[in-house]
């Protein structure tokens, strides 16, 4: 079974407080966006000789680190407890989202692994129930399930649909080869609410956005990588009605009314496209 994770963009991102655990309070709106991976997952023969329950290959983008932590295959693991009449399988992740960009790759290929192997091997789980075992993998994990629109609090795991529609607009990404660590981005951070709460100001005209709509991480992502900066404004100056970074960084989004040229983001390994939103 073929199935095709793909990517998001965070419209407004404020770390809100630290919770007793360490982890950090959220306030974002997740939009997805199609930058995709493709993933395929087919039974093992019971004849083939792995060591593994899930044997997974990654290709197109390289990915540091044994295959065995990736997430799809701690997600199948994650099942395979509590469903121990999941068979082995194969697993094929073909990489299109660009990767440590704050564009959810790692936490897409997971919710598309859950939800492909409760289709496939008819788990019986409602979206609730894989919404709560991605979020033990990972905090924007559980947004992959719904894969519409949402408000987000907590760690990323409490989801509220929202009514917000970008057809019609281009959205161009760029991402530098430029690896923000999540821990480090977090390490800087003061937490604090925003004088607006993004959820109020994405139900705005997007042209609004830019005064109201704030990424706390750019602040300092951008002291440590200029360059990063610099390319949020250069999006701007190319005419952008909303520039910002996403998550924890690297990626860079603008939102246009007419398809631009990119071409001038031409550093070596950086990732660049334009594309319309439906």
């Amino acid at each position: 079974m073929l199935t095709s994770p793909i990517a998001k963009i965070n419209l407004g991102l404020n770390v809100v407080e630290r919770r007793p655990d360490g982890y950090h309070n959220l306030e974002t709106v997740f939009y997805p966006v199609p930058i995709c991976d493709a993933l395929e997952v087919f039974p093992m023969d019971s004849e083939f000789p792995s060591e593994f329950d899930c044997d997974l290959k990654v290709t197109n983008i390289h990915i540091d680190g044994d295959e065995q932590r990736n997430l799809v295959v701690r997600a199948y693991n994650m099942l395979k407890q509590d469903f121990p009449a999941l068979p082995r399988v194969h697993a094929h992740l073909y990489k299109g989202i660009p990767t440590q960009a704050g564009m959810g790759g790692g936490s897409s290929d997971c919710g598309f692994m859950i939800t492909l192997l409760n289709q496939q091997f008819q788990l019986g789980l409602s979206d609730e129930q894989m919404i709560q075992y991605a979020a033990r993998l990972g905090a924007d994990c559980a947004f992959f399930i719904l894969n519409r629109p949402c408000y987000a609090e907590g760690i990323g795991e409490k989801l509220q649909p929202i009514s917000l529609n970008l057809s019609g607009w281009y959205l161009a990404v760029v991402r530098p080869d430029i690896p923000v660590p999540t821990k480090e981005a977090f390490s800087l951070i003061v937490p604090q609410r925003p004088p607006k709460n993004c959820r109020d100001v994405v139900m705005q005209p997007v042209e609004n956005w830019r005064d109201g709509l704030t990424n706390d991480f750019e602040k300092s992502v951008f002291a440590l990588h200029p360059e990063i900066g610099a390319i949020k404004q250069r999006l701007y100056d190319l005419g952008a009605a909303y520039a910002a970074m996403s998550g924890s960084g690297s990626s860079l989004y603008g939102l246009f009314r007419e398809p631009v040229s990119l071409d001038e983001f031409n550093a070596p390994d950086t990732f660049k496209t334009i594309i319309p939103l439906d």
